[in-house]
């Protein structure tokens, strides 16, 4: 199959788990090209500078000072970008002036012929026309246990609401958000562990869930399990109180 990746060119996560992605794929299955999107860490577009200011602002110092030394290491050191890992695996990078669903990215998305079209942290919404380009559809990895904590961040937000589990689902994707169908959901127990360290275990165990998905489309070999609209919760990007409160309850980041 074709798979045609979406994502974006973030120093955080993305970098080793695209790697280990292209590393991983069924011998039935290969990256053609990958839409690389600019970094957008809160969900739309700031300058480099306001994305380290709101990060200061909202979780303190001892963040901003790992979030910064990440950030501007990836602009210094381009063997941590996405960038440096796609030209690794002598994938076509697709960079696009307009938006995703604009008719010039679709055409340029659809010469590819995608059986599949990937989305990893695209901080992107797919319209209907964009959806249909591949033939089997679109996929998306979100690090919860969907229905429940759809949206931005839900690592931090299941850590928040001291929950002992959380999780990573693999879905098609619909017109909404996180709200297509589940093909593989995989659950992790929290345990003690911080904010960095649940995140990084549970991007990689979005890999195999997603090399998992991928396979059993191949093999026509899947059962899908409801999104149910009636039992999710949704969460947008955190604020300095959310922060606060996230600390206080014994929480770490790292």
């Amino acid at each position: 199959m074709n798979l045609v990746l979406v994502t974006q060119d973030s120093p955080f996560y993305l970098a080793e788990n695209v790697d280990y992605l292209l590393g991983g794929l069924p011998v039935h299955s290969r990256v053609v090209a990958c839409v690389l999107l600019a970094a957008s860490p809160f969900g739309k577009k700031e300058t480099d500078l306001g994305k380290l200011w709101r990060t200061f602002r909202i979780f303190g110092l001892s963040f901003f000072m790992r979030y910064a030394f990440r950030f501007l290491l990836s602009r210094l050191v381009p063997a941590r970008s996405v960038r440096h890992v796609l030209r690794q695996h002598r994938i076509p990078i697709l960079e696009i002036k307009k938006s995703i669903n604009s008719q010039v990215s679709k055409d340029l998305i659809a010469a590819y012929r995608p059986d599949l079209v990937v989305s990893l942290q695209a901080n992107v919404i797919f319209k209907k026309p964009l959806i249909e380009i591949p033939s089997k559809g679109c996929l998306n990895v979100h690090t919860a246990i969907l229905p429940k904590y759809r949206g931005l961040m839900p690592t931090f937000w299941a850590l928040k609401n001291n929950e002992t589990e959380t999780g990573v689902s693999v879905f098609f994707i619909d017109e909404g958000i996180d709200s297509g169908p589940i093909l593989v959901q995989k659950r992790v127990e929290i345990g003690d562990r911080s904010l960095d360290g649940l995140i990084k275990q549970t991007k990689r165990i979005g890999m195999d869930a997603l090399i998992e998905a991928i396979d059993l489309i191949h093999r026509d070999a899947y059962e899908l399990t409801p999104n149910d609209d009636g039992d999710m919760t949704y969460f947008s990007f955190p604020t300095r109180q959310d922060v606060k409160e996230f600390l206080r309850r014994g929480k770490r980041f790292f």
